[in-house]
């Protein structure tokens, strides 16, 4: 059977998902009867909720003969180590773009890749009914886009095709007719794609997606470059290096046939099929015939640029909420993510007690962080520090990021003042339509953290902010930090409704009545700059005495709750976030006054 190996890239929320499930429908991938959950490749529970693809799945569905297998690429420059190896397992791509919004940051950073690779794109406008839909525009902006990236002219001579994935329509018309579905699609993808190109010789293969299977153990993902496979056959694993990394025969091959996964008794070269039966070859190795000798190049990851220190939970509470706890099996944990996900690296500190993690972004790291408290996992984690580079000269430079900020015009004043405070540079201002505005920046990631929270605070939740990871530029120098202290608890116990009462003068509280707290846990945001410790367990004194309305409920402002996201990127230096199944707490990093004041004289002598 004849092959085709396409990619599927748009930004978050663009509608890449939904295409592919009508894709899935419209083929016959499914029974008549059967019940398919809505955004079937979003298969864990993570990636639903927040809306965005985090992992790289493949799918397959015939259409005129011809299997075409799908690869659904995250859309997020946080989880780019996925897309650099998705890519070189394709042979075209489908850029889906939205008819409003256009061509986002996240976009051009998965095409920018694409194009390298030599993919011919096609591009599908998605969201045609959309009432602020605009694709005349949006087509002119890809085209600036293509060219901005330095795209060949067979590239930027690319088909266009209009629809809506929600309505499960597409044409090379915006208004249709919609009774073809999505044929139009795929007679385009049979056309425009070539068939996968085939080496000569053995099998090999390139590692792309790894995963654990409680029943086969550990799956690998990849392309067939050269050669076949059969199941119980003798291979051999490389390194990137050439060296050997293991031997071992294959128990099972897997190939994608709709969203089921089947078990084939031979795969050829050109197919993306799942193979398992090796227990140490990981992602970009090269899997091959025994007479192999060379490894297939990959593709060069990016380097990560956030790295945060993941501790052994230390607190007065560890070990109440979550059963994982001890620093072997957060040790565990962490070595195995490292080796599915190669954006991540894991260092192990000097005490074994704590762990630098580095990736691509906060993001990345706040979706391994809620994964582990779901799995039962307890610890506490450091605010996400910026990696720093020396260049050839010996110069410190570090990674600067390109901010897209979309937001109505009223507030795109207090939005340029605090980006020029964090050391951004903006590059372009322009209207978006319906009084919104479209700002450009060239920021220090170091700017950015904690700033997604406070630009909604100042903008009444209307701004949305994209980033992307433009290149290394020389230090930019200090940026101010956080500007309000804390309120910290100096006692352990329950906190009391009638103390946290008279406590709202001194600002806002982040923890609910009755919630347990320890000596040198954060209770509240202090309204000055310094830290100060309170007593949030005293109780009312009783006494016989009783006046009128003196007994009356207390009434308390609601609490600031904190979100992982948001918690990750408001704590300073000096303070942790603990992290439980069941709970979020914010605490000193040092909870004894002794151990801090001690601290903070070291820091400035230090500085000095």
């Amino acid at each position: 059977m004849s092959i085709r190996n396409i990619a599927i890239i748009a930004h978050v929320d663009h509608g890449k998902t939904t295409l592919v499930d009508e894709l899935l429908k419209q083929s016959g991938s499914f029974r008549e009867n059967q019940r398919v959950a809505e955004r079937v490749m979003d298969s864990n529970d993570l990636e639903k909720e927040r809306g965005i693809t985090i992992l790289a799945k493949a799918t397959s569905v015939e259409w005129k003969g011809v299997r075409i297998n799908i690869v659904d690429t995250p859309g997020h420059a946080d989880f780019g180590g996925e897309v650099e190896r998705i890519l070189s397992m394709v042979d075209g791509a489908i850029v889906l773009v939205d008819s409003s919004e256009g061509p986002m940051p996240q976009t051009k950073f998965v095409v920018g890749k694409a194009l390298k690779v030599g993919l011919k794109p096609i591009v599908a406008i998605n969201k045609i009914d959309r009432p602020d839909g605009r694709h005349e525009e949006v087509l002119n902006e890809v085209f600036d886009l293509f060219a901005n990236l330095d795209a060949t002219d067979e590239q930027l001579d690319f088909p266009i095709l209009y629809g809506s994935g929600r309505n499960g329509w597409m044409n090379v018309n915006p208004e249709g007719p919609q009774d073809e579905g999505m044929a139009p699609l795929l007679d385009l993808v049979l056309k425009h794609v070539p068939e996968p190109t085939v080496a000569e010789g053995p099998f090999r293969m390139i590692g792309t997606i790894l995963e654990a299977n409680p029943f086969l153990g550990r799956i690998i993902t990849g392309r067939v470059h050269s050669g076949s496979i059969k199941p119980n056959q003798a291979v051999k694993v490389l390194g990137q290096d050439g060296k050997l990394i293991e031997t071992g025969r294959i128990s099972k091959i897997l190939a994608f046939r709709g969203i089921e996964r089947t078990a084939i008794d031979e795969a050829h070269a050109g197919d993306i099929v799942a193979i398992a039966g090796l227990s140490k070859g990981t992602v970009a190795d090269t899997f091959c015939d025994p007479s192999v000798s060379e490894a297939l190049t990959a593709q060069p990851i990016d380097p990560p640029t956030v790295t945060m220190s993941f501790i052994v939970n230390d607190s007065p509470l560890a070990g109440t909420e979550g059963d994982k706890v001890t620093s072997r099996v957060i040790r565990d944990r962490l070595f195995k993510e490292a080796e599915g996900n190669v954006a991540l690296k894991i260092e192990e500190a000097e005490g074994k007690d704590s762990f630098y993690v580095s990736g691509r972004g906060e993001l990345q790291l706040a979706v391994l962080i809620e994964t582990m408290r779901r799995e039962g996992f307890e610890l506490a984690v450091s605010r996400p520090r910026v990696v720093m580079q020396k260049d050839e000269n010996g110069t410190t430079i570090e990674p600067i990021e390109e901010v897209v900020i979309d937001v109505d015009e009223e507030h795109s004043g207090i939005v340029v003042q605090k980006m020029s405070e964090r050391k951004a540079e903006m590059t372009e201002l322009r209207p978006s339509g319906g009084n919104r505005v479209r700002l450009k920046f060239l920021a220090p990631t170091r700017g950015l953290i904690g700033y997604q929270s406070e630009l909604l605070t100042d903008t009444r939740g209307t701004a949305v902010m994209n980033r992307l990871f433009h290149d290394y530029q020389p230090y930019k120098g200090a940026i101010g930090g956080r500007v309000n202290g804390v309120l910290l608890s100096n006692g352990s116990g329950e906190a009391v409704a009638y103390a946290m009462f008279n406590l709202e003068d001194r600002g806002p509280m982040i923890i609910e009545p009755g919630e347990k707290v320890y000596a040198g846990m954060i209770i509240g945001i202090h309204t000055r700059d310094n830290d100060l410790e309170v007593n949030v367990l005293k109780g009312k004194q009783l006494t016989n005495i009783r006046a009128a309305g003196k007994d009356e409920a207390v009434k308390l402002t609601p609490p600031i709750r904190m979100t992982l996201d948001r918690a990750l990127s408001w704590i300073q230096d000096d303070e942790l976030m603990e992290v439980t199944p069941k709970s979020i707490r914010l605490r000193k990093m040092f909870l004894d006054a002794n151990d801090r004041k001690r601290f903070d004289k070291q820091r400035a002598a230090g500085a000095a």
